[in-house]
């Protein structure tokens, strides 16, 4: 019988035998097992034969479940993700239009689920087999979409640019201590104007007014500050196009 392909193997479409002794292992346990490792270690201390031995079989035994690396990874990718949130219920709490509320749940969601596993970044560019929980993110984000009178390249649109700004937040902060990596970078900051704030002004000016504003050191906020921020401001500019639509 040949390999399964990705597609296959994400989808759950490939022959499976019909007969024969219970496998030791399943194809969940192994993407798992995976999943814990890059995340401990990181994607680059992943390896066939890395996972066999943390699994306890032979390199050769997972081979009968994954063929090869490239199936792990998407399938690591699919399962990482996750279901996505229900938008439809975001603006039940919310004092926002629901179209706004449901994508603010969606990226916000989205950010938690990158930080998590922030290796995922990686793996998700280019051309590539797309699993079940990634394409239900997309709907997800489509739904919150819908009625807004915004065409279809225009709503896909958006999901590219929300997740651009998600993505590109997880991989200036990988460790899963945002806390703590926010008081290492407002040292750092705090020493590095010390040392030359009076090269750049403008720059130790307005760190200074944002600790002015929230009463705590600049970097304290870490990178949510600047999701929300982010966030805000592209649905800002949805909304009024949103609002062009529905004058037409």
């Amino acid at each position: 019988m040949p390999a399964p392909t990705t597609v296959e193997l994400l989808w759950g479409t490939q022959q499976r035998p019909k007969r024969g002794p219970k496998p030791a292992l399943s194809l969940e346990k192994i993407v798992a097992e995976a999943i814990a490792l890059a995340d401990a270690e990181g994607l680059a201390n992943l390896s066939m034969q890395r996972l066999a031995e943390r699994l306890g079989f032979t390199k050769m035994s997972l081979y009968r479940y994954v063929p090869g690396k490239e199936q792990l990874t998407a399938l690591m990718v699919d399962a990482a993700m996750g279901d996505p949130p229900d938008v439809n219920a975001a603006h039940e709490n919310s004092n926002e239009q629901r179209w706004r509320a449901g994508l603010r749940r969606w990226a916000e969601t989205i950010f938690e689920r990158y930080s998590a596993h922030p290796w995922s970044i990686s793996l998700t560019i280019g051309v590539r087999a797309v699993g079940p929980n990634e394409m239900g993110w997309m709907n997800a984000a489509l739904t919150a979409l819908d009625g807004t009178g915004l065409t279809g390249p225009e709503r896909l649109d958006t999901i590219v640019l929300l997740n651009g700004h998600i993505r590109s937040l997880v991989q200036q902060v990988t460790t899963g201590d945002r806390q703590e990596t926010a008081q290492q970078i407002a040292g750092q900051f705090a020493e590095m104007m010390a040392a030359a704030g009076d090269r750049f002004p403008l720059v130790s000016a307005a760190f200074a007014e944002e600790a002015a504003a929230t009463g705590a050191p600049p970097a304290n906020e870490g990178p949510g500050d600047a999701l929300n921020f982010g966030i805000d401001r592209i649905l800002d500019g949805l909304g009024v196009l949103i609002t062009d639509r529905r004058r037409l």
